[in-house]
Parts: structure tokens; C-alpha cells; sequence
């Protein structure tokens, strides 16, 4: 592959919903440009972006991946991403490496939930964008009514490029809305030629058009004017401002085709070249040593500096780490600085990956992507630089993973092999954590939901020839009482020479502290219980708190005070004394009246308003108290509520199942709280069986 200069490069993400028909129009690009003879399908197993087994078995996407794309005299760095949303730590890694992005859009389903995402996004980012409407081979596909409709949702901005040719209800070419030049396709291929437009189009045409020229009016204050005046605009005023407003995120091109056929790509490919920027367009905040932010621009005259976006670890193809270069010239067997390790190791050949198909090149400049093999300090956010550089670049920003369950391996002895197997699927998935529960004797493992913690699972298997078992965890409950009572505990034991005895009376009460385990005080008069002896009774009582009589889960909130007891001058010692206070904690316990308390956790709930009564009312049945309800500009609302931690069990699924995937939620511990009767019951009952 050829070597590009900053200026002759783009580098282009692809977002939408799942099925929108992304991996289909990156086949597209591929098959175009060349570097295939025909376009893989999904369907198939046999496209580029989606190489790993697990994709091909389930059929979509499930990592980012990037497809190099030689067009005229630029490269197109496309980075394919997954549609489904437990894998949005993929899209947002691919996003941090970008410039620009392609929303797809399926023409027959319209806009879904995963194109909202996509463009606040977008909009989160500061990344210029534009729509391509796919599936136009299908007589059922709309661009009319999917242009219609974003200019609903998104407002003037929307420009629509294209207008569809349809013959016998058939997909033959499309105008030119910008030139008001009809193409049509040549043989049912990607090529087209120049043709006359339709009479019948007009209608649909004008509309296209009056919205095209409005999205270009609303960028000047003097265009504006002259489009009330009804002064028409020249082609190269009107293809001025798309370039550079198009740049700018205050124009967004809307276009069409076919991914299946690659009819419509030379003109996708076109428009990324004239109206998408360079990485120079834009800056890359840093941080210096003392944590102030720094602007840097994407410059190849400067030392060599670079950032890790996204790791690939594979026992098959092995580890790479993708790298967007931000600075100067990287070149193969050069020696590169890790700042956020302050080690340096030397690299070998320089790639970039086709997919899974690594192809060697001479140098990557200043806003390229390209790959290192097997550089294993390297990994996902880090910096690299000239020696002793101390600048850092951002690493991508990831969603927070809040499902979770238990893992267990199938078959003992696994332990260590599952343990180095997830730690390589964490190094390439970094919203995959696992986090050992002592508490409650159980390792968790945690995602962005269930379908990425199932395929995580597939991936053991497959790839290590490892097997786990996914379960319901058990959550931290925590024991405490709600009475007072005194109560004696005396501990003797003879056997033939020196025996045991520690005597004790304790009172036992709430201490009102929920935070800590216990407090514990004395009031011994006269030397009942000698103060040598108190550390031991102490000592009894910080083992209890550990594991509650009633259900073994930790006790907080107790007090308890020595007040009398005895001792004898031979048989007494420090270990009949703790054994004596035990005595007295499990017996006192029982007789304050126990009761269970439950984790609570704040949830904050963020959806499109017509589902706030829909996530009300489900949060009443999960115990939920709602605290608030705030409304956002966007048309949506976030909702807080405080919610008992077990009921957040599978809320991802049922979120999403509730409001098609376009509800977020987060949450955090805020304390506990008493458990209901009915809950107490069941946890005493399962911790009896156990």
C-alpha cells in the first residue's frame, strides 16, 4: 500500500442500528476500490470486517475493525463498528480514532434507535456526518420518507444529496441534487452515466431541492437572504459552503444506494474526499505532567507521537495494537517511548490491518491508522512519544459496564486458565471486568449486558478451550439488630491439668451506625474481668461481626459493652475470654431482634419521554422510591430513584426490551436499608439449605 500524507488522508467510522447494513457497505467500499473481485455477505461468513468466529456464527458485528480504502489520490481509513449495543465500548473506541462518520441507514426500516445513538454521538464528539441510506435495490426501501423524517427530527441542517431513479418499481439511478444531473447505472453495477432526469421526479425533486438550499441558506446570514429574496444560488456558491459547512457539522449530506450492488459508492466516495476533513481539520487534547489540557494538531513535520485506540489479542492472528498516529512519521524498527509507562521497547514491521489481514507499509504520517504487532507493553489508552516525553494523549471514553453475574468454571482445576483467558479478552474488550467478591465467595463477571457476557463465554470456549458457567450472583446483604438486651457468656472447659474459663456479661444494642461493624465499650467495676483480658473480648466480638448468626452475612451497627463477669486465677486466659464473648454475641444477637438490610442503590434512568410512565411504573414492582424527574432539552428525561441493588438484577434486559434499546441507565451504592419480611425469610432459608 502506497504512503499518504496528512492532507490525503480521512478517517471515517460507520454507525447506525444493528442490521442498518454497515459491514455490507463496507464490502461495498472494498469491492469498488478493488481490493475484492465480488462483495462477501453477511449471510455468508466471508466479509472482511467480520473475520472472527463468533461473528460469522451469529451473523453481525461484534468488534470494530478497519478497512483501508485506496480512492483517486486520498485513503479512506473505514472503520467498521457493531450496531447492537452491549458492544458500544467498540464504537467508542472507533469513534476516538475518527474524523468523520457515516450514519447508515436501512431504506425500508427508517430511522431506529441506533441512528439517534449514532448521532448524539456525533454530536458528543464534534463529528462531522452524513447519511447513507442503504437497501435502495429493495422496492420497499424509502428515501423519500427517510429524508422526510430526519428533517423532522434533526431540523434544517439535513441535505439531501440524491434522489432516487425507480423504473418498474426497480432501483436504476438517482439526480444529482446538487448539480440537478441525472445518473444511471450501467448494467446493474456500481457505474453510472449521465442521463436525463424524469418528468415524473419533479414533484419530489423541488422538495429535495428547496431542502438542500435551505440547509446551505441557514449557514450565512447574507445566503439566508438572498434565499428569501428568491436570488438563486450559483453550483459554486452552493458547493462552497456544503465543503466547508458540511466541516463544520452544520450541514449533513444525505445520500443513497445499494450495498449489495455497490451502486452508489462512487459518489459516497467522492462526496468523503470533497466534504469530509483531513485529521488536520481538527485537535487532539493532551495532558501534560501536571494534568493541563493542551490542544495539539495532527502534524507530520513534528517528532513521532502516537495513541492506542483499540487492542486486538487473538491466539491466532496475535496481538495488535491499532495506533492513530498524531505527530511526525512513524517507520518501522524504530524504537517508541510508552509515556504512560515510561519504558521503551522497539517495534518491528509497521501495518495496517484489512480486517484481520495485516499489510505491510513503509510509514504511517501524521493522522493514519495503522497497526504493531506483538508490542506487549502497549495497550488500549496509551501514549507514545519521543523518550521522556510526558505529554498524553486521550484514550477512548467507555461506557461504564453495570450487568453482571457470577461465573463458575465447569470443571475444577480451569481456575488459572479461565483467569489468563479473560485477562486477554479484557486487554482487547476494556468494557469487559471481572471483580472477585470475597464477601460472598463469588467471581463477577461485568459487561454492558447480557448478550456480550454470553458471547464472552462462547469466545472461552472457542478460543482457550476453557468452559464457565454463567449464574445469578448473590448479592451483599448485611445483618443487624433493633434491641437491647444483656446476656452472659461463659465459656469452660476442663481436661486434665490447666482448663479453660472466661465468663462475661455483655449488653448488646443498636449503635445507629450502619457504616461501621461495631463499637465496643466497657464498664467493668471492681476487676471482675482483669483489662488484660478485654482485647480478647474485643477480639471475640470482631470475628463474630463477620459472619451473623442469622443468615452469615456480616453484621453492622452493634454495640456492645462489657459490663461484669469473672474469672479464675489459673484457668482463665485470652483465648477463653474471645471464646466467652462469641458465646455472649450469638446468643445476645438473637435476642435484639435481627433483621436482614438490603444494598440500595441510586439509579439514574435516562429515556425518550413517551417511556417515563413505562419505567415508572416498572420501578414501583422492583421496591423502587423515586427521588426526581428531570426534564432534558433533547426530548427526553432522566429519572432517579432509589432501588434495592437485587432488583437491578437483568435491568439492562428489561430497559431495553421496554424502550427498544433507547433507555441508559447507571447506578451506585447509596447504603442499606431493611430488608421486607418476605425477602428476610427467602435469604435466611436459602443460607440454611447452602
Amino acid at each position: 500500500m502506497k504512503v499518504y500524507g496528512t492532507e490525503q488522508i480521512r478517517n471515517v467510522v460507520l454507525l447506525g442500528h444493528g442490521g442498518s447494513g454497515k459491514t455490507t457497505l463496507a464490502e461495498a467500499f472494498a469491492y469498488v476500490a478493488g481490493i475484492t473481485s465480488r462483495t462477501g455477505r453477511v449471510e455468508d461468513g466471508n466479509t472482511i470486517s467480520d473475520y472472527d468466529k463468533e461473528e460469522i456464527r451469529r451473523g453481525f458485528s461484534i468488534s470494530a475493525s478497519v478497512i483501508p480504502v485506496e480512492y483517486d489520490d486520498i485513503k479512506i481509513n473505514l472503520i467498521d463498528t457493531p450496531g447492537y449495543f452491549d458492544f458500544t465500548g467498540e464504537v467508542e473506541e472507533a469513534i476516538s480514532a475518527a474524523d468523520a462518520a457515516i450514519i447508515v441507514i436501512n431504506g425500508k426500516s427508517g430511522i431506529e434507535v441506533g441512528t439517534d445513538k449514532a448521532w448524539e454521538l456525533c454530536d458528543q464528539y464534534h463529528l462531522p456526518r452524513m447519511f447513507f441510506v442503504t437497501a435502495m435495490d429493495d422496492d420497499r426501501a424509502s428515501y423519500r420518507q427517510v429524508v422526510m423524517k430526519l428533517n423532522e427530527k434533526y431540523g434544517r441542517q439535513i441535505a439531501p444529496f440524491h434522489v432516487p431513479i425507480r423504473e418498474n418499481e426497480k432501483f436504476v439511478g438517482f439526480v444529482n441534487v446538487v448539480k440537478m444531473k441525472g445518473r444511471r447505472f450501467i448494467n446493474d453495477t456500481s457505474e453510472y452515466e449521465e442521463c436525463e432526469i424524469p418528468d415524473y421526479m419533479d414533484r419530489h425533486l423541488t422538495i429535495s431541492r428547496e431542502a438542500l438550499l435551505e440547509a446551505v441558506a441557514e449557514t450565512d446570514e447574507a445566503l439566508m437572504e438572498r434565499y428569501f429574496e428568491g436570488d438563486p444560488f450559483t453550483y459554486e456558491e452552493i458547493s462552497g459552503a456544503l465543503r466547508a459547512h458540511v466541516m463544520d457539522g452544520k450541514i449533513v449530506p444525505v445520500l443513497m444506494g445499494s450495498g449489495t450492488h455497490a451502486q452508489g459508492m462512487n459518489m459516497l466516495m467522492l462526496a468523503i474526499k470533497k466534504y469530509f476533513p483531513a485529521p488536520s481539520y481538527d485537535m487532539v487534547s493532551g495532558y501534560d505532567s501536571n494534568g493541563e489540557l493542551l490542544l495539539l494538531e495532527y502534524d507530520e513535520n513534528k517528532h513521532v507521537s502516537a495513541k492506542v485506540w483499540k487492542t486486538i489479542v487473538d491466539p491466532f492472528i496475535g496481538k495488535y495494537s491499532l495506533v492513530k498516529v498524531v505527530t511526525g512519521v512513524l517507520q518501522p524498527g524504530s524504537t517508541i517511548y510508552n509515556v504512560n509507562k515510561e519504558t521503551e521497547e522497539k517495534i518491528g514491521k509497521l501495518y495496517v490491518l484489512r480486517g484481520k489481514e495485516p499489510v505491510e507499509v513503509a510509514e504511517l504520517h501524521a493522522g493514519d491508522i495503522g497497526a504493531l504487532a506483538k508490542v506487549d507493553s502497549l495497550v488500549t489508552g496509551d501514549t507514545i512519544g519521543p523518550k521522556g516525553a510526558t505529554v498524553y494523549y486521550d484514550g477512548p471514553e467507555l461506557s461504564v459496564p453495570y450487568t453482571y453475574k457470577r461465573y463458575i468454571a465447569k470443571n475444577k482445576g480451569d481456575e488459572d486458565k479461565i483467569a489468563g483467558a479473560l485477562a486477554r479478552l479484557m486487554e482487547e474488550d476494556r468494557t469487559l471486568k471481572v471483580v472477585n467478591d470475597t464477601e460472598n465467595r463469588q467471581t463477577l463477571l461485568y459487561g454492558i449486558g447480557e448478550q456480550q457476557l454470553d458471547i464472552t463465554v462462547s469466545k472461552l470456549e472457542t478460543r482457550y478451550k476453557v468452559e464457565v458457567e454463567l449464574e445469578k450472583p448473590k448479592f451483599a446483604f448485611r445483618e443487624t439488630i433493633r434491641k437491647k438486651t444483656s446476656v452472659q457468656g461463659r465459656h469452660k472447659k476442663q481436661s486434665g491439668g490447666h482448663g479453660q474459663f472466661g465468663d462475661v456479661i455483655m449488653e448488646f444494642e443498636p449503635s445507629g451506625n450502619l457504616e461501621q461493624p461495631y463499637v465496643f465499650e466497657e464498664r467493668i467495676v471492681g476487676g471482675a474481668v482483669p483489662k488484660n483480658y478485654f482485647p480478647a473480648v474485643e477480639k471475640g466480638i470482631q470475628e463474630s461481626v463477620a459472619k451473623g448468626p442469622l443468615a452469615g452475612y456480616p453484621v453492622v451497627g452493634v454495640k456492645a459493652t462489657l459490663v461484669d463477669g469473672s474469672y479464675h486465677p489459673v484457668d482463665s486466659s485470652e483465648m477463653a475470654f474471645k471464646m466467652a464473648a462469641i458465646l455472649a454475641f450469638k446468643k445476645g444477637f438473637m435476642e435484639c431482634a435481627p433483621v436482614l438490610l438490603e444494598p440500595i442503590s441510586t439509579l439514574s434512568v435516562t429515556v425518550p419521554n413517551q417511556y417515563a410512565g413505562d419505567i415508572m411504573g416498572d420501578l414501583n414492582r422492583r421496591r423502587g422510591r423515586v427521588l426526581g424527574m428531570d426534564h432534558l432539552s433533547n426530548g427526553k428525561q432522566t429519572i432517579t430513584a432509589d432501588v434495592p441493588s437485587s432488583e437491578l438484577y437483568g435491568y439492562s434486559t428489561d430497559l431495553r426490551s421496554m424502550t427498544g434499546g433507547a433507555g441508559v441507565f447507571s447506578y451506585a451504592f447509596a447504603r442499606y436499608e431493611q430488608a421486607p419480611s418476605d425477602i428476610q425469610e427467602r435469604e435466611v432459608a436459602l443460607r440454611a439449605e447452602s
